[in-house]
């Protein structure tokens, strides 16, 4: 398989409203510090994408075809939550990120991207907030939408970052149109960054230009499926699908450009050079953190760090799609000083990871029947 994920059918039945989960008995699995026990904590979601833990051990789910549902600690699947935005379920798009909000003790508020539809078959990424209920999101507001919509079913992105400082930033793609991922009058290809309520922050590095979207952070961008701030400096960390080969991690600053698809460690899928490239560098733009030369296609990213007993602190996980595993970098500082590949054994895509506060790391699987798996670190 290619860097990009592979293209999927969002259609199919959709999974027993009340349907509880076939907890499979806890397994092992070696890792290069010792066994580690993978749990089945729930099964039977439709290609889910993101997962959000609550405070009370229970879980919010995002369905790509367009269903939010909650996971009980247990693991019984509720029936799909009421309210949730209508989305483009065709290719790579539908319900994609669900994140809650910094205040969500208070307020109960959650963010949800996806992929929007508009007029004439087009869609394109937005990104909205909404008060979680106990069968339905009520108050929900849309705070973005990628423009213009374009005529393309893949490279929607969409993760959700909150920097502690009032903004959130919305990761996306270029659609799989190459050179809007350079203009800075349309918003492929872009992280923006963006106050909570969805108007933009007056520092944001391209205010006041009449060439320019406000709401842009950094440019340059392919399709980015990793989004996540290291708790313990609060940096930013992206990371994005690579063509045919390269696959990066940025760490993506005010206004900076990083390079797609005028640098790429990557080429078409024909084989043949990207008609764009100029190399790996050029001026004025920025290269990778990190690079994979083969694309493990990379999706949903989470830090374990500040747990000084664990043996996997100062860890990134990534989730990787084509390569069908769990990528565990070591850490040190910003620094990746080595790698290691989990899950193998499962031949299961993972679509995203999340850490909780003791330290279990929870990953889903993107398949017909998916799956809700807790990892519990080697003693």
């Amino acid at each position: 398989m290619t860097g990009c994920e592979a293209r999927r059918s969002a259609t199919g039945d959709a999974t027993a409203a009340t349907a509880a989960a076939q907890v499979a008995p806890t397994r092992t699995v070696a890792s290069q510090l010792g066994d580690v026990e993978v749990t089945t904590v729930a099964s039977g979601l439709e290609h889910p994408w993101a997962v959000a833990l609550l405070p009370d051990g229970s879980f919010l789910v995002t369905e790509r075809p367009g269903r939010l549902r909650r996971v009980s600690a247990t693991g019984a699947l509720s029936p799909p939550l009421q309210g949730v935005p209508v989305v483009f379920a065709q290719g790579q798009g539908g319900l994609l990120d669900v994140a809650l909000a910094p205040d969500f003790a208070s307020t109960r508020r959650i963010y949800l991207t996806y992929a929007e539809p508009g007029e004439g078959g087009r869609a394109g990424t937005a990104a909205a907030v909404a008060t979680l209920g106990d069968a339905a999101l009520g108050d929900l507001k849309v705070i973005y939408r990628q423009q213009p919509k374009l005529d393309s079913d893949i490279h929607f992105g969409s993760r959700l970052a909150f920097d502690g400082a009032g903004h959130v930033f919305i990761s996306q793609g270029e659609r799989g149109e190459r050179p809007l991922a350079q203009q800075l009058d349309v918003l492929q290809g872009k992280l923006v960054r963006l106050n909570l309520d969805g108007s933009v922050p007056a520092d944001n590095p391209f205010v006041g230009r009449s060439d320019a979207r406000a709401e842009i952070w950094s440019y340059g961008h392919r399709n980015m499926q990793g989004l996540a701030i290291d708790p313990r400096t609060g940096t930013l960390w992206e990371s994005e699908h690579g063509p045919r080969g390269g696959d990066e991690i940025n760490l993506p600053q005010a206004g900076k450009n990083y390079g797609w698809p005028v640098i790429t460690h990557g080429i078409n899928y024909s084989g043949f050079p990207i008609p764009e490239a100029v190399g790996t560098t050029a001026p004025g733009m920025e290269p990778p953190h990190h690079v994979w030369a083969k694309s493990p296609a990379l999706s949903g990213m989470a830090f374990l760090v500040n747990q000084p007993k664990s043996r996997w602190n100062n860890s990134l996980f990534l989730g990787a799609l084509a390569d069908g595993s769990l990528i565990r970098l070591s850490l040190d500082g910003d620094r990746i000083t080595g790698e290691e590949r989990l899950l193998k054994e499962l031949g299961a895509r993972i679509r995203d990871v999340r850490v909780a506060g003791d330290g279990s790391v929870f990953v889903l699987t993107d398949e017909r029947d998916g799956k809700l798996l807790r990892l519990r670190p080697p003693r």
